[in-house]
């Protein structure tokens, strides 16, 4: 950063740090004793779609990377804001495996050279009273923060949840400070 940055206030932005996601386990845990939510099994990871073969042989080796190792194979689908989720499914007991799929998928898209079109990636958790909740890693900010919907068909959010999480998880995650950052993910594949 040069001089000229600093005087006009301008900050570079964080670099993505993949390596964050292998503290989805021990978070997991913290979650678990702090609230009572287990993992799901379940956890995507969104990116805008880019048209052109390079992108879809880039998508298919991931896809084949990851279907050689999981049960079911892991799904492609679109949502409403035309993004691209790869979802992956695991035994809930089996988070280490998940978020192993969560970084391949990361790090294969980035050494591509699509790392400008991830954009997050979402690890789900339950709790017994069927209340769902979603840690989500923003890819651009190399932090993480919790997105709890309510049940039903509004599209409310658990706000006093949400914010009970990132208290739990200050020690065990770079959590995103910046509230305003925390985008709901409606219909997210691979929360529930």
């Amino acid at each position: 950063m040069g001089l000229l940055d600093i005087l006009l206030g301008r900050s570079r932005p964080v670099a993505p740090d993949l390596d964050q996601l292998f503290g989805l386990p021990s978070a997991a845990v913290t979650l678990e004793a702090a609230a009572g939510f287990t993992p799901t099994g379940h956890g995507s990871v969104c990116f805008a779609s880019v048209e052109g073969a390079a992108f879809d042989d880039v998508r298919e080796d991931v896809r084949e990377l990851l279907d050689a190792d999981s049960e079911p194979p892991v799904e492609v689908s679109r949502d409403d804001y035309g993004y691209t989720w790869l979802v992956s499914r695991r035994e809930p007991d089996d988070l280490p495996a998940l978020v192993g799929d969560l970084h391949a998928v990361n790090s294969t898209l980035e050494g591509s050279g699509f790392g400008p079109q991830l954009l997050c990636s979402v690890v789900g958790f339950h709790h017994v009273d069927g209340r769902r909740l979603g840690l989500v890693y923003l890819y651009k900010r190399g932090t993480f923060y919790p997105f709890a919907p309510l049940p039903g068909d509004g599209r409310r959010r658990d706000n006093a949840l949400e914010l009970q999480i990132r208290a739990a998880l200050g020690n065990d995650l770079r959590v995103e400070q910046d509230l305003g950052r925390w985008f709901p993910l409606w219909g997210a594949p691979g929360l529930g």
